[in-house]
């Protein structure tokens, strides 16, 4: 999660850039943004684009392992409740009670 706040820190000082260059050259929003059409910033845009795709990436790959974990915590449990009804049953059945 470490890259995911870096890359988001990232891309908040590049957006606060651009935009601040887009005000000063009076452009509208759609020219600016488009690479093809600015050419000037085309490389800041495209690292813009990269980063928001990687932040993506990032938080998928963190909900996949959040969904892993929580299954795993799910088994875990289920497992213990397994085990504790076979001792219930086991202390009933040798009079342990």
């Amino acid at each position: 999660m470490r890259r995911y706040f870096a890359a988001k820190a990232e891309l908040a000082s590049l957006k606060e850039q651009l935009e601040a260059a887009r005000q000063a050259a009076g452009e509208a929003i759609g020219a600016f943004y488009d690479p093809r059409l600015n050419t000037e910033h085309a490389a800041e845009l495209q690292r813009w684009h990269r980063l928001k795709r990687e932040m993506v990436a990032l938080m998928q790959r963190a909900e996949a392992w959040g969904r892993a974990a929580s299954e795993a915590d799910r088994r875990d449990s289920s497992e213990s409740e397994e085990w504790q009804s076979f001792e219930r049953r086991a202390d009933a059945l040798f009079g342990r009670e």
